[in-house]
């Protein structure tokens, strides 16, 4: 005998497994679809009003709450600066500002930020001159393929707020200490949930640093 007969015996067609087929498919079709359905759209949520202070100006849009800030910006406000990389909060590409704070803008959702002030990069600049952090960008080339600039710069806006409030990293080396300048090792620290691909690194370090005394 086959082994894979023995293993697998043959499928023996009855009258019984005829019938027994038949009245499953029957039972499925006659299912109420429509009813199911009901069920489904009463389970969506209802869409909200939210206020979102972005650069500067108020919007007041209509989102479904399950809606992330980075779609709200992109999606919704056409802010298209804040870049969407691994959507898992992994690659800091979609960082801006909120109050002042760094966040990962896919990780959260735009209803949790009502009323509050949101700064994405194209917020930076100011009467049509660049960011110090922008303009140090650009001096040491900062960037190869461009697409993680945008999180980088409003990560470091934000690393150096807080840093000068005092807020140590993992490589501090005393934390009795005030908030000293930050060298080479801390702001690598700092920015590491920002990450690089094209590995521009050590030019990001240069901008940081001459942005530091602007």
């Amino acid at each position: 005998m086959d082994d894979t007969q023995s293993i697998f015996p043959p499928l023996e067609v009855t009258r019984r497994t005829v019938i027994e087929t038949g009245t499953t498919a029957l039972l499925l079709g006659s299912l109420p679809r429509g009813a199911l359905a009901a069920e489904a759209d009463q389970a969506e949520p209802s869409p909200m009003a939210i206020a979102l202070r972005v650069n500067g100006h108020l919007h007041q849009l209509t989102l479904d709450p399950r809606t992330t800030l980075l779609d709200a910006l992109r999606e919704h406000l056409a802010l298209t600066g804040s870049k969407k990389g691994c959507d898992h909060g992994q690659c800091g590409a979609c960082t801006v500002l909120v109050e002042g704070r760094r966040i990962n803008s896919c990780l959260t959702l735009a209803a949790m930020h009502d009323g509050q002030s949101i700064t994405t990069i194209e917020g930076l600049a100011f009467d049509g001159d660049l960011h110090p952090m922008q303009a140090a960008f650009v001096e040491h080339d900062g960037f190869q393929c461009g697409y993680c600039t945008s999180g980088q710069i409003c990560s470091a806006v934000g690393m150096l707020a807080e840093s000068r409030e005092g807020v140590p990293s993992y490589v501090t080396a005393d934390l009795t200490q005030p908030p000293t300048e930050l060298n080479d090792d801390e702001i690598r620290e700092r920015m590491s949930g920002n990450v690089c691909r094209c590995a521009a690194y050590p030019n990001i370090v240069a901008a940081i640093k001459q942005a530091m005394g602007e």
